[in-house]
């Protein structure tokens, strides 16, 4: 019983964080198209393979909006974690957390490590295709060609990088899992 009642606080705290607000414009199925509202994020960039920007990059803006800014202010956590591969040559990846939507650019605090940035980032007109499960390297790229394939059909141009949306603490077990495979559309 107890196990029960941890899972329920567990899973109720996690539906409870802020996600982005976007409007679904069409739905193919597996694959929406929505409308997303420009937001801030907070972001940094890792040269590493993807497992270790992952972990690498989290690490860097949690710190960031756990207290690692100018001011020592707390920012609550939202959701997903996004990120992206920035070069098909090579291994750089982008990491991002979009900031709470009561924070507007001139309110937050600096980043006290060069490594952090803020800016104002518009997603935009995207397609998304969602999968549960780990979001290990091999998933994600078969998810990715599963997205492109799509966009192929409806005959829309894709006009950004593949993005990685993950909406879970590491702790989520992964049948409870939520993931999502982004692009920018013209």
């Amino acid at each position: 019983m107890k196990n029960i009642l941890i899972y329920i606080f567990g899973v109720s705290a996690i539906m409870a964080i802020e996600k982005p607000d976007y409007k679904v414009i069409q739905n193919y199925g597996k694959v929406e198209i929505r409308e997303y509202k420009p937001m801030v994020i907070a972001k940094t960039n890792v040269n590493q393979s993807y497992g270790v920007a992952q972990s690498e990059g989290f690490r860097r803006i949690a710190g960031y909006i756990f207290g690692g800014n100018d001011k020592k202010m707390s920012i609550a956590m939202t959701a997903p974690v996004i990120s992206q591969k920035l070069s098909t040559d090579f291994e750089e990846h982008e990491v991002l957390f979009v900031m709470p939507k009561d924070y507007a650019m001139s309110m937050l605090p600096q980043p006290i490590v060069d490594n952090v940035k803020l800016e104002e980032r518009s997603l935009s007109r995207v397609a998304v295709i969602q999968f549960g499960g780990w979001a290990t390297e091999d998933r994600v790229i078969d998810y990715q060609k599963k997205l492109e394939t799509k966009i192929t059909e409806l005959n829309l141009s894709k006009t950004g990088n593949f993005m990685v949306a993950q909406y879970n603490s590491p702790w989520a077990l992964p049948p409870f899992r939520h993931n999502e495979i982004l692009v920018q559309i013209k």
